[in-house]
């Protein structure tokens, strides 16, 4: 089993496999493997005469050091997950290797594995099941051999999920002293989670298998399982220095590597981690059964049984001599109210403990995969990670109560609902937040701040756009002067009787705030190019902007208002939008500002196609008017901005959609982009494997990348800047630049500007 997308060549003529979630259903594999039938084998990585010099060693060590009644070859205990049809077991059982059981969940390629080895290879077992989760008993494998069954479960747009479940249950099953041996073509984001999940009590080695007729390397990942909690750094059997920089394979091993063994000598030396629940269970941070004054983990929840991941924190009460009314509790904190200081400092979750009245504290945030889900949904399935994590008490009946922090608002009215064919269900409300933002706490101190929010209901826990409500002076100045017209032709009348109406006020979608974070962090980014705009704002030249994905309008306007030499086009694929715009969020559009209904992708390679073409034709025949559709009048944007959520968040990214960061997409960015220009992504996912991916895939396509993550404590968001110029500013130029920037923006609200500024400090070059 295993598949990427650089290996498809081998595999050409099998189509109907186009993307990993075919990779995943049963159905498809079944299908595939009846194609070929029982004798064709495949191999998807490195064949036996590659793998046996590397591979028989390790077997050949882990039967002598077995813990079996034998130290015969025979006797070692072997596992092999997502077996297909490949010959390795073959190869293994041929070499003296007998007791192996092969598991794959094609119900076809095990009956076929099966005849065709029931007369040579009896001893050879073939089982149908799903190996995330397997029916075989807990230490009852001395090895696990992958062959490309992680890959398989790894692709970046279906998440962790699989492969978090999978590993989880390779672990389970190994012996104390056994070894999970995976073959993999070592992609960042695999690399991620096979590093994270094998830290604490495994010690690891990586070895690189020669390839013959391949570019692709086949990288040997060894996990040893031991009966301690130690942490030591990743050891590998060749020389990293050897993997050249033009190699991006081997590069990205190297780094992989070197960051991991970072974290892992950090923690050695008394930093923090991010633990996982599993090495909570080992006792790294000390016995869960007793309570300690004082503890604080911060950890991941999920995994093997759960059908959600959680970021969460343990806390024990400082004070253990307090009389408690739970001996554990649960806090849930939704994704609204996450950055607040109360929950994401650790000052603010101290205060949360004392005022819940439990001796142990679990704070649970809640995020956009979860937006689907019920209380009760989530309460199941945290319900028996939360037990294993309790305290002992000696009241076998005490309960784990479940608290939640409300969503942080204070009023919410309904103002507009539409259901568009592309979108789904969208809805724009007026929201009163119970605090106000603290950069707002001064501006209208005798009543409450409203927002105007588009929400779609297909990620109902991701806010599309967000502006402050002001009173429209205008609007209102006309109201009175009516009102007072009014009036005096009563009096004219002897119409004397009043009634004194509520004054309501006129409310309009203020454009000069940014109640977002990511657009003051998209804006911040500019000061990269900041020389660049001050040259063009001098000389007169428009800086011709381009914004994939309209959403209320907000970014946009923003834009338009503040940096006036600015040129946008806005491209939005739903029209449905454009309509919600201009009639909820005040969206106007002139000849400084266009907005073209189309596909974001096509529009950018239209524009690498036209530039290309217009240096073979310029009969100068084109009249002078452009239409709704014409990109840029052939010229390349100088920014590009990627600004839309995913329509499915399933695989763990939420924002953009997974064609905007495919490396074919990118190149055309690259391509559209001069010397000077700057391509911004805003990203949102929660998975870190996919966040390296998308990182991954800008490094190799972009000169420079810069990052910039929006909250410390919440590292869903995180905004990218892509540089075409091989020369950049680096991280000491930044505050200079910034100076200048902060010249350029003609923002009405100093907050506003002050906040773009204060957002440039958290910019990090990444490559």
């Amino acid at each position: 089993m295993g598949k990427k997308k650089g290996n498809k060549a081998a595999a050409s003529s099998d189509d109907f496999l186009q993307t990993l979630e075919d990779f995943t259903s049963k159905e498809n594999w079944d299908k595939f493997f009846t194609l070929r039938g029982n004798d064709d084998s495949f191999e998807w990585y490195a064949e036996w005469p590659q793998l046996r010099d590397s591979l028989l060693p390790l077997l050949q060590d882990s039967s002598s050091s077995s813990s079996s009644s034998s130290s015969s070859s025979g006797s070692l205990q072997i596992l092999v997950p997502g077996c297909g049809n490949s010959r390795l077991s073959e190869h293994l059982y041929d070499a003296g290797f007998r007791d192996i059981t092969n598991v794959d969940f094609s119900k076809v390629v095990i009956s076929d594995m099966l005849r065709r080895n029931i007369r040579t290879r009896p001893e050879l077992r073939w089982r149908v099941m799903d190996i995330t989760k397997m029916q075989l008993a807990d230490e009852s494998f001395d090895m696990v051999l992958d062959k490309g069954a992680l890959d398989a479960l790894m692709e970046p747009e279906v998440g962790t999920k699989l492969g978090n479940q999978y590993l989880s249950e390779a672990k389970r099953v190994l012996k104390p002293g056994g070894k999970f041996i995976c073959l993999t073509l070592a992609e960042s984001h695999v690399l991620a989670l096979l590093f994270s999940r094998f830290r604490f009590g495994w010690k690891m080695n990586v070895h690189s298998i020669a390839q013959k007729r391949s570019n692709l390397k086949t990288f040997m990942v060894v996990a040893e399982k031991e009966n301690s909690v130690l942490l030591h750094e990743i050891t590998s059997a060749f020389d990293l220095l050897s993997l050249g920089h033009n190699d991006s394979q081997g590069s990205g091993m190297r780094e992989a590597l070197e960051s991991e063994n970072q974290i892992r000598r950090d923690c050695n030396n008394g930093s923090d981690l991010l633990y996982s629940h599993e090495d909570l269970k080992l006792g790294i941070k000390g016995d869960l059964a007793k309570l300690i004054g004082g503890r604080r983990i911060k950890f991941t929840l999920g995994g093997q049984g759960s059908n959600f991941s959680y970021r969460a924190v343990l806390l024990d009460a400082q004070k253990q001599t307090e009389p408690f009314v739970y001996h554990c509790g649960v806090f849930l904190v939704p994704k609204t109210r996450a950055h607040e200081w109360l929950f994401c400092s650790e000052e603010g979750q101290w205060q949360v403990v004392e005022s819940s009245q439990a001796a142990r504290l679990i704070m649970v945030f809640l995020d956009s995969s979860h937006s689907g889900a019920t209380m009760e949904d989530i309460q199941n399935d945290l319900s028996p990670m939360v037990t294993q994590l309790a305290p002992r008490n000696d009241d076998e009946e005490a309960r784990i109560p479940y608290m939640m922090a409300s969503d942080g608002i204070k009023k919410r009215d309904t103002v507009h609902e539409v259901t568009s064919s592309l979108t789904g269900k969208v809805v724009v409300e007026d929201v009163v937040y119970e605090s106000a933002p603290s950069n707002l706490e001064d501006l209208s101190p005798s009543s409450d701040l409203a927002f105007r929010r588009l929400v779609f209901k297909r990620t109902e826990g991701l806010i599309q756009s967000e502006a402050l409500l002001v009173e429209d002076g205008e609007i209102l100045e006309q109201s009175q002067k009516e009102k007072t017209k009014n009036v005096s032709q009563s009096k004219r009348k002897g119409n004397t009787k009043q009634i004194q109406e509520p004054s309501r006020p006129l409310m309009r979608v203020s454009h000069d705030y940014l109640a977002s974070s990511y657009h003051t962090g998209i804006i911040s980014g500019f000061t990269l190019v900041s020389s660049y705009l001050k040259k063009a704002e001098s000389c007169g030249t428009m800086v011709k902007t381009v914004v994939i994905g309209l959403g209320a309008g907000l970014l946009p306007m923003f834009l338009h208002g503040c940096l006036p030499f600015f040129s946008i086009e806005a491209v939005e694929l739903d029209p449905v939008m454009l309509n919600v715009g201009k009639d909820y969020f005040g969206f106007t559009h002139n000849d400084r500002l266009k907005v073209h209904i189309a596909d974001g992708i096509k529009f950018i390679r239209d524009i690498t196609n036209s530039e290309a073409s217009s240096e073979e034709t310029s009969n100068g025949g084109s009249n002078g008017d452009s239409t709704a559709h014409n990109t840029l009048g052939g010229t390349c944007p100088d920014i590009l901005i990627i600004d839309v959520d995913s329509a499915d968040s399933s695989g763990g990214l939420t924002c953009p959609a997974s064609d905007f960061i495919e490396e074919t997409f990118l190149l055309s960015v690259k391509r559209a982009l001069p010397q000077h220009g700057l391509f911004v992504v805003n990203l949102v996912s929660r998975s870190q494997s996919v966040k390296d991916m998308v990182v991954s895939r800008m490094k190799k396509v972009f000169d420079h990348l810069f990052g910039l993550q929006l909250e410390e404590e919440d590292d869903v968001n995180v905004v990218l800047f892509g540089l075409c110029s091989e020369s950049v500013i680096s991280e000491s130029d930044i505050p200079e630049s910034a100076v200048i920037l902060e010249g350029l923006l003609k923002c009405q609200r100093l907050e506003t500007k002050q906040s773009i500024i204060d957002a440039t400090k958290k910019l990090k070059c990444w490559k």
